[in-house]
């Protein structure tokens, strides 16, 4: 089973870009889908956008033209890069990996990291 680690969150202004990577683990990882969900405290996980085992991708609403995810299998990592980002963009952001297919709810997949947290500051 693969194992994922965020990293890349801070504290930056809004209209500021910040790229996170997930750093996976496993010798089946080229096998896997990895998805960027997102959570504020009181509120339910969100997904924010996936790119599966092929590289193909999917983004939800509110990041499409503010996001784009990408992997590199030769590095086992996976890249989300946000522009313009905005305060309500704060969250703590998480990578998880499932084993193939493009799905955006959380329960679909059975791997996650322990999350790093974006603030952006007005």
């Amino acid at each position: 089973q693969v194992q994922v680690v965020e990293s890349g969150g801070g504290v930056v202004q809004a209209g500021d870009s910040l790229r996170l990577s997930c750093a996976a683990s496993g010798s089946t990882w080229r096998a896997y889908s990895v998805g960027w969900f997102r959570q504020t405290p009181g509120k339910k996980r969100e997904f924010v956008a996936v790119v599966t085992q092929d590289s193909s991708t999917a983004y939800a609403d509110y990041v499409k033209g503010r996001c784009f995810i990408s992997r590199d299998n030769a590095k086992y990592t996976v890249s989300l890069q946000l522009f313009n980002l905005e305060p309500e963009d704060t969250a703590v952001y998480y990578c998880a990996a499932r084993l193939r297919g493009l799905y955006s709810t959380d329960e679909s997949y059975i791997s996650w990291g322990q999350g790093t947290q974006v603030t952006v500051s007005s």
